[in-house]
């Protein structure tokens, strides 16, 4: 697979949007009388936001259990697991209550109402003319109204690239028992429960499902009782925003949680798949599988489709499910389909659904999107969210050919070799008397054997051309080698068509020997020495021998590079907007990088995503989509050995003792560049990477935690000019409940960014000791044009005790452009706390400042 420089869903090329399987929607003013999905929150707040009131009372009268000798008092730190808070009896009541203001709001009118949100978001989705939504929205029950909006979809060897079994496994007690008694909710295109990866028999350890969470699994004749298990505990579907829009299809989407696509059973599979699992594809061995958190259990919530993607209301209503089911973690890999409108990014409903989750103890997960590498192509916007940016690992598939006159060119395939030199033919030269390229121009695409002389083919290598109707779909590498097949050819050579250019490609399954040659340079090589050794009649210009010959090494056998990880060119990149006008947030995203390069995984029995993979139980995939679900597997390890963390004390673990450097112990290099990436590189910066990328085992033991709450987030949206009813709309809370605001910058990230230093500024972090005591001196790189100071340089802090550092920023120079700077803190224990910062200088100069 490979990324073109324009959106399009294929695999064999992998698409610019990886997560990229969604029909934008069209953005033309609809006529009145169309009707349409809108998503309507109302004014009384949701379960969750009541249920953390009752946690508060409750608190102050009975106080709560101690755990690991800390006091009984409920810090943010030290939240309570994350239980399950299911009344169905609740839920039944405000789903009336939706119907009434349904009923008295359109008093006969015609109307569909498709979900009651009642859990994170007090709200409900319903079907209706543009006139009827904005008669709900002049109800004083009804705080806000928004059209619905679509989303699209942005491992064998990782775990040991991650250092897993020698490091972050054993402090768990070894892969047996890595991440148990944590549930991952995936929010993606279901799974399929007849894969290996999701089995409960692979221990003989006793394997309970958690007691705090509740959910259900839903039985179809797609997926039918007895598909979930102790390690597949919970499944359902949500899709009636795409049916009120007459656009799901059945027979491909599935109306259960059964994958038809693919990308779901991957992405579950990356995280939480079972460990050991043998990888067979096309016959060839690849190793064995394994999540990175394999005793981690799994919830689907199934709100992504092969033939559409997904929508916002169908979306919501899954996080809405999830959160009251009592999961621990929500993975995303999936974004919009374009940024938010609105007087800022992090207002939308699937955003602010997600604060909700955060609020009840949830860590989310969301993938960076395949926008890259450009700036300010980040999908994934606000503080609450963990944002994860793709990275390539040192596993690396290669195969070469060796043409007869000792030339060799790289290629790409997982295919075998052949086992001497065999004669090349051109497709185009081996036609059938009843062919020619006039009858159809793309017969060099090898996609019907009938067009063929299989006198000529048999037993030889046949040079076939890979066009762009390969990346639409159109061809395929899979019927390409079924017409090899019935030619009885050696193998097929793929050359790049030179009208092709802007990518790379991922190795693809061949059953046969075969390569395909991704640089039309190579390819011209090639095409030249083939021609070349060309004998053709001196009358006639009839080939009469076919002289040129080659040898194809095959690619099933892995190789490793100490140059990775890298960030790979389609991970989106920062800075964060904060707006549609492309104004920079004092916020750093994305916030780390994991592998999700070349990610072997689990795959549909019926996935259709890949025609490549179709019909195999794995497929190797790329995309910041595979690289969120590693981040969501090690964040369970997290709350396994801190199951009392808060969403935020889990990413500034992530976050803090991250890598800034690859294996050879040189920066990690950004691809910069669609064409040619390799040679496009250079050193990453926060806006590439973030904190850096995932050190899994240091993640366990980070010494120093930043903590945020939902009251700091809720300060910071309260600080964005304007934001007040925006802010009451979505929350049901008024800002002037909050004696103060603040901006981003002043939000306790284990990050800064200063969009606007304007002059000097003064910025505070509290850190929360979780190890033992320890001594910490602190050192730092001030950005381009800026002065800095931190105090203290040095402190000694005791386990459980805060440290306040206050960060001094004065500009010396002005600019448009970040630069980028790091604080880091050293204890006297081997803890080191990683602090990246981003800051563009804005100096006035008809004022004294100074340097």
């Amino acid at each position: 697979m490979g990324i073109l420089a324009f959106s399009v869903r294929s695999h064999g090329l992998f698409p610019l949007s990886a997560e990229g399987f969604c029909r934008a929607q069209d953005d033309s003013e609809p006529d009145d009388e169309i009707t349409a999905v809108y998503i309507v929150t109302l004014k009384q707040a949701p379960s969750v936001h009541r249920f953390a009131q009752e946690l508060r009372r409750g608190n102050k009268n009975h106080g709560f259990h101690k755990q690991n000798g800390t006091s009984g008092r409920l810090s943010r730190l030290n939240n309570p697991r994350n239980v399950s808070i299911s009344h169905p009896r609740s839920g039944y009541n405000i789903s009336r209550v939706h119907d009434s203001i349904l009923r008295r709001a359109f008093k006969g009118e015609k109307y569909l109402k498709l979900y009651s949100y009642h859990y994170l978001i007090n709200g409900f989705s319903v079907f209706v003319t543009p006139q009827q939504a904005e008669k709900l929205s002049r109800r004083r029950e009804v705080a806000n109204v928004v059209s619905d909006f679509s989303v699209r979809t942005a491992t064998t060897h990782t775990p040991q690239f991650l250092g897993l079994p020698q490091g972050a496994w054993i402090q768990e007690g070894g892969y047996e028992t890595a991440g148990e008694g944590v549930v991952i909710g995936f929010i993606d295109t279901g799974i399929d429960p007849t894969h290996p990866s999701f089995a409960d028999d692979a221990s003989e350890h006793s394997y309970p499902v958690p007691s705090h969470f509740s959910g259900i699994c839903e039985v179809t004749r797609d997926f039918p009782s007895g598909s979930c298990n102790r390690k597949l505990i919970g499944a359902r579907h949500f899709a009636a925003s795409a049916i009120t829009r007459g656009i799901f299809n059945s027979s491909q989407d599935y109306a259960s949680p059964f994958d038809g696509d693919g990308h779901g059973s991957h992405t579950a599979s990356v995280a939480a798949g079972n460990h050991g699992i043998p990888v067979v594809v096309t016959g060839h061995h690849f190793g064995n599988a394994s999540g990175m958190a394999p005793r981690s259990h799994i919830a689907v919530y199934k709100a992504l489709y092969k033939s559409f993607g997904g929508f916002a209301a169908d979306v919501v209503a899954a996080i809405d499910q999830a959160a009251q089911d009592g999961v621990d973690i929500i993975s995303l890999s999936i974004t919009p389909n374009r940024r938010p409108p609105g007087i800022a990014t992090f207002f939308n409903p699937i955003d602010m659904a997600l604060l909700s989750a955060a609020k009840a103890g949830i860590f989310v997960v969301q993938a960076a999107g395949n926008t890259g590498p450009s700036p300010k192509s980040m999908s994934s916007f606000s503080p609450w969210i963990f944002t994860v940016g793709a990275a390539s690992h040192d596993r690396i598939y290669t195969n070469s050919i060796i043409l007869g006159n000792s030339l060799t060119i790289s290629g790409v395939g997982l295919a075998p070799g052949t086992d001497k030199m065999y004669t090349l033919i051109s497709a185009l030269h081996a036609l059938n008397n009843n062919t020619t390229t006039t009858d159809d121009m793309y017969v060099g695409e090898c996609q019907d054997s009938s067009n063929f002389n299989q006198d000529l083919v048999q037993g030889n290598l046949l040079i076939c051309s890979y066009s762009i109707r390969f990346v639409l779909g159109l061809s395929t590498i899979k019927q390409a080698f079924e017409t090899a097949k019935n030619l009885s050819a050696a193998g097929i050579v793929f050359y790049m068509d030179p009208f092709v250019i802007g990518f790379q490609l991922n190795p693809t399954p061949m059953k046969m020997p075969g390569i395909i040659i991704p640089s039309p340079d190579d390819s011209k090589i090639l095409l030249q020495y083939y021609n070349s050794s060309l004998e053709r009649d001196e009358v006639t210009k009839k080939i009469i021998k076919f002289g040129a010959v080659a040898c194809i090494l095959g690619g099933l056998k892995a190789n490793f590079s100490n140059s990775a990880p890298k960030i790979m060119y389609y991970s989106a990149r920062g800075p964060d907007p904060e707006d549609s006008f492309l104004d920079d947030a004092d916020i750093m995203k994305p916030n780390l990088v994991a592998p999700g390069n070349s990610i072997w995984a689990a795959w549909s029995s019926l996935g259709t995503d890949s025609v490549e993979f179709q019909g195999e139980s794995f497929a190797m995939m790329s995309g910041t989509s595979m690289a969120a679900p590693h981040i969501a597997g090690l964040a369970a390890l997290i709350k396994q050995k801190f199951p009392s963390f808060s969403p935020s004390a889990i990413a500034s673990a992530l976050s803090t003792s991250a890598t800034l450097y690859d294996k050879n112990g040189g920066p990690i290099m950004a691809q910069r560049a669609y064409a040619k990436p390799d040679e496009n590189q250079s050193p990453a910066t926060p806006f590439d990477m973030g904190s850096g990328f995932v050190n899994a085992t240091a993640s366990l033991d980070p010494g120093l935690v930043f903590d945020a709450s939902y009251n700091d987030y809720m300060s910071f949206l309260c600080g964005i000019n304007g934001s007040s009813p925006v802010v009451l709309n979505y929350t049901g809370q008024n800002c002037w409940a909050y004696n103060s605001t603040i901006s981003g910058a002043d939000l306790n990230l284990p990050s800064i960014t200063i969009a606007r230093l304007n002059q000097s500024r003064t910025v505070q972090r509290t850190l929360t000791n979780i190890a033992g005591n320890e001594t910490y001196s602190v050192g730092w790189s001030a950005p381009f044009g800026v002065s800095m100071k931190v105090s203290p340089t040095h402190f000694s802090i005791a386990s459980g005790e805060k440290q306040v550092l206050n960060v001094f920023f004065n500009a010396t120079t002005s600019g448009t452009a970040a630069s980028f700077g790091r604080i880091g803190l050293f204890g006297n224990q081997g803890h080191i706390v990683n602090i990246p910062l981003s800051v563009v200088a804005r100096l006035s100069y008809n004022a004294t400042t100074n340097s």
